[in-house]
This record gives structure tokens, C-alpha cells and sequence, in this order.
């Protein structure tokens, strides 16, 4: 859900970033796969890296995220129980962003009294295959397929909260091989989502959030299979800092389904350590 992943930083900022969720039910990244009654137990580690940049004198970053899986599943497949064991590296993401409103690029000494009112923006992910995946597998930690993600959203900041509201498309690449040789292709998805952020004492903050995603249908063979996406999810995050340049976020997350997409309940807990390399040199 990434609430205030449209901030502005300072020019030269850098952030590491390791992360963990857990999540349990109906979790299936791919709704195009013949299997019933799916119940998923997830866990997820990551490790992100974050470093804002001058773009054109407009506030930017870069980001690359890098996730590793291992989950057991119970489900139904063409009428026989089964049972799976899945671990591994998943699929690389990079995404490029920028603020093309209330986002000039600044120095530390700037920034400082930096305090806008509207900001709004663009992002570009791209998720790379990368990821460990085997077609005699129903489910891998790997898609085996490109995905492209443009985003456009836009933050109002109050006296004690911010309002950020995003829209994006998913736009997938072909699965040449999937389950056996197969072709699979799917239609792209649309998103929107919300963040009420409330800024608290000593830099903490805590975030609700609401997102809700259609489409996605998938074809086998060129054959259409029933399997339009319809889900919402909801989300909460409270961050507190432990020191001056690091801090720790916790989070939960929910996913109501209400045609085909996931449907389960997770937690998530991430460590962030921000520092600045060097002096910006910028006028």
C-alpha cells in the first residue's frame, strides 16, 4: 500500500531498507491457475534500496526492492487435495518517480523549511523476472514475465494530516512457459488507492489505507478464462522512530475478495536506515 512513497526528500538521500510480512488464506498472485479452496501460509522478507536524485530541478528517486519467499499451501486441484512447499527469491522491482508539483529539487539547508501544500507525481515500476520459477509448478516465487506499472498520484498536506490518492495500471507481460509449456497472457488491471496519514508527537506517524483493483483477466492459449480480478485491501501502519536516522514501521493488511484476487490477512514489519553521502553542491 506504500503510504507517503510521493514525499519529497533532500537531493542525495539514501535509504536501506529490510523488511518481513506474514500472511495466511487466499493468496494466489496468478488467478489464471486451476486450483480450489487455496489456503496459504507466507512468509516474506525483503531488502529495498532508496536514493532521491535531481530530475530536470525536480525532486526524484529511485528505488529497488529485492523479495525472498517461503510458504507452504493446501488446496484443491482438479478435484484431488494437495499440499505444496514453495520457498525462494522472487522477482526484482525498480521504479523511477518524480514530482512534477510542489517538488523542487533541494539541499539538506532547503529542505529545512520546506512545507507544501500540494504535491503531485509520477512513478514508473518495472518488475523484472528474475525470480525462481519452474513450469512443472503451479506456484513459484517467480512470475516468469515482465510487468510494467505506471503510477500518478497526488498528496494534500493539512495542519496534522495528509491526504494522498493514487491511480494505477499493471500491464503484464507473456508467460511463454507456464505449468507445462503453455502461453499465458493477461489483461492489464486497474487500481486506486488512499492514505489518511496523521503526524504524531517525535516523528512518529501512523497511516490508514484503502486500495481497490479490476481486471487482470487471463487467457490460456489464447482461450479466456474466468478469472476477472475484483478485490479491496485495507491497511494500517504505525512508524516510530529509534534513533535519528533510523526507524521501524508496523503494519497490518487485509484483503477482501469479491469476484477472483486474493483474499487473506497479514503483518508486516520493516526497519528503515536513512543517511545523506555527501553535501549537496546545488545552487
Amino acid at each position: 500500500m506504500e503510504p507517503r512513497s510521493i514525499n519529497n526528500l533532500p537531493v542525495g538521500t539514501n535509504f536501506f531498507l529490510g523488511g518481513y510480512g506474514y500472511s495466511q488464506g487466499n493468496i494466489l498472485l496468478d488467478a489464471a491457475l486451476p486450483i480450489e479452496d487455496l489456503d496459504s501460509r507466507i512468509h516474506t522478507g525483503m531488502i529495498a534500496y532508496v536514493r532521491s536524485i535531481k530530475f530536470f530541478g525536480l525532486s526524484s528517486k529511485m528505488n529497488v526492492v529485492l523479495p525472498f519467499v517461503s510458504g507452504s499451501y493446501d488446496a484443491t486441484v482438479e478435484g484431488a487435495d494437495e499440499q505444496a512447499y514453495r520457498s525462494g527469491i522472487g522477482d526484482l522491482r525498480v521504479r523511477f518517480s518524480f514530482n512534477f508539483v510542489g517538488s523542487q529539487a533541494m539541499d539538506l539547508e532547503r529542505f529545512k523549511d520546506y512545507n507544501p501544500e500540494f504535491v503531485s507525481g509520477v512513478s514508473v515500476q518495472v518488475i523484472v523476472p528474475t525470480g525462481d520459477y519452474d513450469s512443472d509448478f503451479l506456484i513459484n516465487a517467480g512470475s516468469n514475465r515482465w510487468v510494467v506499472k505506471p503510477q500518478w498520484g497526488l498528496a494534500k498536506n493539512l495542519e496534522k494530516w495528509s491526504l494522498e490518492a493514487y491511480l494505477a495500471i499493471w500491464v503484464f507481460g507473456e508467460n511463454t512457459d507456464f505449468f507445462g509449456g503453455n502461453k499465458l497472457t493477461q489483461d492489464p488491471l486497474y487500481t486506486v488507492k488512499g492514505h489518511a496519514i496523521r503526524s504524531l508527537r517525535n516523528n512518529n506517524w501512523m497511516a490508514f489505507s484503502v486500495g481497490y483493483g479490476i481486471g487482470g483477466v487471463t487467457y490460456l492459449n489464447g482461450e479466456l478464462r474466468d478469472t476477472r480480478i475484483s478485490t479491496m485491501r485495507l491497511g494500517f501502519v504505525y512508524s516510530f522512530p529509534l534513533s535519528v536516522r533510523s526507524s521501524l514501521k508496523l503494519g497490518a493488511l487485509s484483503s477482501i475478495r469479491f469476484e477472483r484476487g486474493s483474499d487473506f490477512n497479514g503483518i508486516t514489519l520493516a526497519y528503515q536506515y536513512r543517511w545523506l553521502k555527501k553535501k549537496s553542491k546545488m545552487n
